[in-house]
């Protein structure tokens, strides 16, 4: 039987002249990184399965793991990204670290799933964390670093978008707002992240479908949520939610940004980010390109993951 000579499926080959772009790419992330005083770690792409169920996203696990049983009878699984993992490293030396800690790595990980335009089943990311900070300079000093890799490989502002939202503000509109129970929330959310997937169509007809007939009937709750989906600023917000806290701490970071020249930010009540451990502003980069028109990449704040 003749052996095939193309890789598995949804990985590829690095031959010198690939290999090249791609040390360019990652020299680049590193030369960005050091410039704002991060430290560079590296991690086993094993781990245990129980790490990531207790950690990440169910689909993620359910769906797309690349998890087996040891030889010793242990559930293990190539890492499926890199948070769940630097988490517990930081745990395991929580006492020990000087506070805030910058760290940074360039992790292969693996998804299992159908592999499509820009996304394989393994690749290579950057991940950048900072542990310590409890206010949103956090936030801005990670967004900037973004910012600065894009500047760095020679794009201009307006070729991306960095588009902003907050969690805590999607949790109030879910359970004040729209007085929707925890597993209406937990559906629609999960829905309004793959929006862009489907037709609108479908989207607000699986919207209505998961919100009791009470709520349609008596508060027009899905009109009111799509309604809150065609929002593109901040100053369109109601009055009664525009006073919450979330939305003054996405004003100051849109503050903070512009005062460096950063002014290319964009309010995006849809975005979500599909990971469940984010607690607050999310943000993610957009190619405005109209040939690749969608998030390159993109991050949020996740307190309380290592406790």
């Amino acid at each position: 039987m003749a052996i095939s000579t193309t890789p598995y499926k949804g990985t590829r080959d690095f031959y010198p002249e690939d290999f090249r772009v791609r040390q360019y790419i990652f020299d680049t992330w590193v030369k960005t990184c050091l410039q704002f005083g991060y430290e560079q770690y590296d991690a086993s792409i094993v781990e245990s399965l129980e790490l990531y169920q207790a950690k990440t996203s169910e689909e993620i696990v359910s769906e797309q793991t690349y998890a087996f049983e040891d030889r010793g009878g242990r559930a293990v699984t190539l890492r499926p990204e890199m948070t769940p993992t630097v988490s517990r490293m930081i745990a395991a030396r929580r006492q020990e670290l000087a506070y805030p800690v910058r760290w940074f790595s360039i992790p292969n990980v693996w998804r299992y799933e159908r592999p499509q335009r820009g996304r394989l089943r393994e690749h290579w990311q950057l991940n950048v964390d900072v542990f310590g900070i409890d206010n949103s300079s956090a936030d801005y000093e990670v967004i900037a670093l973004a910012d600065a890799i894009m500047q760095a490989f020679g794009a201009k502002r307006e070729m991306y978008t960095i588009r902003l939202n907050s969690r805590k503000l999607i949790n109030y509109i879910m359970a004040d707002y729209l007085q929707l129970d925890e597993a209406e929330a937990t559906t629609i959310i999960r829905l309004i992240d793959r929006k862009d997937k489907i037709e609108y169509a479908e989207f607000s007809a699986l919207v209505s479908a998961s919100i009791s007939p009470s709520q349609r009937e008596e508060h027009a709750t899905d009109e009111k949520l799509l309604e809150l989906l065609s929002i593109t600023s901040l100053d369109q917000l109601p009055s009664d939610i525009a006073q919450h806290q979330s939305v003054q701490t996405l004003r100051d970071l849109v503050q903070l940004l512009s005062s460096q020249g950063i002014t290319n930010v964009q309010f995006d009540l849809s975005l979500m980010r599909g990971f469940m451990y984010y607690t607050d502003v999310v943000f993610e980069m957009i190619d405005t390109n109209p040939v690749n028109n969608r998030s390159m990449f993109g991050g949020g704040r996740y307190d309380g993951l290592v406790g």
